[in-house]
């Protein structure tokens, strides 16, 4: 794969708003921060009954009362119960969006997407106790475990989109059609790795440098799906998997290459057998 940096663009999102005036944009911050008070209310108190009484026999209305809201109350904030155990992921998705929309020049387009996806685990990792909770809860609950896959799938879209937007359309002339398999595999890997890291933290309990784990995590996919990838980095990064011409010592039966790490390895192999064959 190779991207290049284009100027920043809004990811296509139907929550996204406009830019507001100074004045509206406070009001508006409060109203967000309003809405989401009252949807991590709720979330508790859902959390609290699927514990006690189960998922299966708790009602909506049973959470709105616990909460001390009405039905209606409820059904602005989420479209069922199984939602309302998820109540950051909304905004966590805008916030992921923003750091797209506002990546520098200079970024290597899968460096901007693992940056996005910070967002999500600095939202697990705000209130442990609750995600592992929640954790635990969508292990047992299939209806709940669905509805976390579909709020990954979001991501993963956003992260495809973003990755699509950025490929050299010079690089792929003749395979254009594998541009959004190659974008979609490369966002999958992220959402992939940071799903593993969460997981892994979750099973203990949120406990743990997190933040370490997934930067570990994201250097791995880096390397996997980095090489040759060209963006920012002046005219000489797209060469960077290239294989320098092996040489044979005049010593006689030592044969000497040099190869960069993320170099694949058939072209490793390639490059020695050639060597061998000029013998």
């Amino acid at each position: 794969m190779q991207y290049v940096r284009v100027m920043p663009q809004p990811a296509k999102s139907s929550r996204t708003p406009a830019t507001p005036d100074a004045p509206e944009s406070a009001a508006g911050s409060r109203a967000a921060a309003q809405r989401l008070k009252m949807r991590r209310e709720l979330a508790a108190a859902a959390m609290e009954l699927f514990a006690t009484k189960g998922y299966e026999a708790t009602t909506v209305d049973e959470i709105a009362a616990a909460a001390g809201v009405a039905r209606r109350t409820f059904f602005r904030h989420f479209r069922s119960k199984e939602e309302a155990i998820f109540p950051d992921h909304d905004d966590t998705l805008i916030r992921a969006e923003a750091v797209l929309n506002a990546a520098p020049a200079h970024e290597h387009p899968l460096d901007t997407v693992c940056r996005g996806i910070k967002e999500v685990m600095r939202m697990y990792a705000a209130r442990p106790e609750i995600s592992v909770a929640r954790y635990k809860l969508t292990r047992e609950v299939p209806t709940l475990r669905e509805a976390e896959i579909a709020s990954v799938a979001r991501y993963e879209r956003l992260f495809t989109r973003y990755l699509l937007g950025h490929f050299d359309e010079h690089a792929h002339a003749d395979d254009a059609n594998d541009d959004p398999l190659l974008a979609e595999v490369a966002a999958s890997a992220v959402v992939t790795a940071h799903n593993h890291v969460l997981r892994r933290w979750l099973r203990a309990d949120g406990q743990g440098d997190v933040e370490a784990q997934l930067d570990h995590a994201f250097a791995i996919v880096r390397r996997t799906f980095g090489s040759g990838i060209g963006a920012g980095r002046g005219p000489e990064a797209g060469a960077a998997a290239t294989v320098a011409p092996a040489t044979v010592s005049a010593h006689g039966e030592v044969l000497v290459t040099v190869a960069r790490t993320d170099a694949p390895l058939d072209e490793v192999m390639r490059t020695i057998e050639e060597a061998l064959k000029e013998r």
